[in-house]
């Protein structure tokens, strides 16, 4: 083969690399975020109220019925969530109201959600990348748009495409496997080839996708609660 063309092929493999792994470092960020986000510290209303006239919160989450608040969430960062419960939530003056809320925020530079119970999300397509909480949260998803399409324009090596489509959406971190291992393993030099291997179909591909999903959640519980722990 023409080193020329070897060098044009080359090139391409550095390009594809490069784009792997900015995807991966973007949903791998997603996902930090959101494990942290679904496992918020809790905290009192005083130390709530505290951090808003102090001015360290940056966004807040709230429920509320006919006005008055049953749950706050806030973070002062991208990272670490802080939740104020039970419900209501109550001063000396009786319920938390959100025009209580909003006054204890100040000025309105602080960006406030009203969480509906019904927030979206199929049964097959994971919820996580289009509800991911910051600045970034557009690029989560469109990272994982990409990464989707790449999956369906290519052959994968260790499953059919109906496998991986499971395995993105039942079990919730399939683009961030795929981008680890497809074509090859991320870490492996250049020319190495993985050992071949049977592929696996789309049935039991939807297996394996529950039992991933199965050890995903476990993982998210267990890394939120380490979390607390260091948060304290």
């Amino acid at each position: 083969m023409a080193p020329d063309v070897l060098e044009v092929r080359q090139g391409w493999r550095v390009v594809g690399l490069i784009v792997r792994c900015v995807l991966l470092v973007v949903l791998l960020w997603g996902a930090l975020v959101t494990v942290l986000s679904l496992n918020p510290v809790p905290r009192t209303q005083a130390e709530f109220r505290a951090a808003a006239a102090a001015g360290r919160v940056t966004a807040v989450e709230f429920r509320e019925q006919n006005g008055d608040l049953s749950y706050v969430r806030w973070t002062e960062g991208p990272l670490v969530w802080r939740w104020v419960s039970p419900r209501p939530l109550v001063e000396d003056s009786g319920v938390y109201t959100v025009t209580d809320l909003r006054r204890d925020l100040g000025d309105g530079s602080v960006r406030t959600i009203n969480v509906r119970d019904n927030t979206g999300g199929g049964m097959f397509l994971p919820r996580w990348p289009f509800d991911v909480r910051g600045p970034a949260a557009v690029w989560v998803a469109v990272a994982w748009v990409i990464t989707i399409l790449i999956m369906l324009g290519s052959t994968p090596r260790l499953g059919n495409r109906w496998a991986w489509f499971w395995m993105f959406g039942i079990g919730q971190v399939g683009a961030i496997l795929f981008l680890l291992l497809e074509p090859r393993p991320l870490w492996f030099r250049a020319g190495e080839r993985p050992t071949p291997r049977k592929r696996l179909e789309g049935g039991f591909g939807f297996l394996t996708a529950i039992g991933v999903g199965i050890v995903t959640a476990w993982v998210t519980v267990a890394l939120g609660q380490l979390v607390n722990l260091a948060v304290g």
